[in-house]
């Protein structure tokens, strides 16, 4: 990684709809097989937000308009503005990512989506900030944004997960100051997974979308003893290639799925993940690329200056991702 140019998060703002509903009141948990009802309630997700009527960029549009005013920044002083992409976009051939960029009004802004990981394209957004920010020096800060909007009727994934709406934005910056400094990254993926999950859309009424897996042991099994090869394999090289030992992070996270998704890894990787994650999960659901930033803006209060965390983020399209970050002091008024 390049010392003099060192990439930290200076702000991370997330934003949810006001709509909260039970995951037991939801209607179309009672359209599920007996089955599939008792697994959706036993994920450890209590509560869920819906944004009716709002799309991925209105979403969005509220995430960044906070992170910005966080930060003390004007729009028109965004020098880079990336949309992580939803998986289903309000329209084909249009441009949610200049939509966000009009909405917001940042009309300086080098801006373009990054997309197609699924979960894990939050972390390739930041990989792409980190390129920019240390390759460019007249780019002094990157604006991250990223929605979660649940695509069809059903919130139930089977067999991982249910989903919730919201949005976080994540400003970064070569200042020095902020959160945390994203000291390193890894990036992997495979593309025999690659429409493991997929909606057939084509010749298919909106209100018939369903979300779909292929083949749920593949999934179930197969995905997940590849997963664990990969993560032990990707922390061990993150670690290693910054002289770190795995005693030396003193938090992990990842993102949202489940208690039993939690309970796997910390088995499959000996490491405890944080109690944000589950407390993030029990409040809101599984939001996508937004569970990462929403778990690491949660777990900043109980981390001292120079702490190292590791962040681990997958998706079943299949990607994995692990980045190092190491928290920084506070300035005074931050986050406020």
């Amino acid at each position: 990684m390049t010392a003099d140019r060192p990439v930290t998060i200076d702000s991370v703002a997330l934003w949810f709809p006001d709509d909260e509903v039970t995951v037991a009141g939801l209607p179309e948990l009672d359209e599920l097989p007996i089955a599939q009802r008792e697994h959706a309630l036993s994920l450890g997700i209590d509560t869920v937000r819906i944004g009716i009527g709002l799309s991925e960029v209105d979403l969005a549009h509220a995430a960044a308009d906070e992170a910005l005013r966080k930060a003390g920044l004007d729009a028109t002083e965004v020098d880079a503005l990336l949309l992580v992409q939803g998986r289903v976009p309000q329209y084909l051939l249009a441009s949610e990512a200049t939509r966000l960029q009009h909405l917001l009004g940042a009309t300086q802004a080098f801006t373009t989506g990054v997309g197609d990981l699924g979960c894990v394209s939050v972390s390739a957004a930041f990989a792409l900030a980190s390129a920019l920010l240390r390759g460019d020096p007249r780019c002094q800060n990157v604006l991250v944004v990223a929605a979660a909007k649940t695509p069809t009727r059903s919130r139930y994934r089977s067999p991982m997960t249910l989903l919730g709406d919201g949005a976080a934005a994540v400003l970064l910056t070569t200042s020095g100051t902020g959160r945390y400094e994203l000291v390193d990254q890894m990036i992997r993926s495979d593309g025999k997974y690659a429409d493991l999950f997929h909606i057939d859309y084509r010749d298919v009424r909106e209100a018939d979308w369903v979300e779909e897996c292929a083949d749920e042991p593949t999934y179930s099994f197969r995905l997940a003893v590849e997963s664990r090869k990969r993560f032990t394999e990707i922390n061990a090289d993150l670690l290693a290639r910054n002289g770190l030992q795995q005693d030396a992070i003193g938090v992990f996270l990842m993102q949202n799925l489940s208690l039993g998704a939690f309970t796997f890894w910390q088995e499959a990787l000996d490491v405890t993940i944080d109690p944000v994650c589950r407390d993030n999960l029990a409040r809101f659901g599984h939001l996508g690329s937004v569970d990462v930033a929403a778990n690491l803006e949660h777990a900043a209060s109980a981390q001292a200056p120079g702490d190292y965390c590791v962040i681990m983020n997958s998706s079943p399209v299949a990607a994995w991702s692990s980045a190092l970050l190491r928290r920084l002091p506070d300035r005074p008024g931050h986050g406020k």
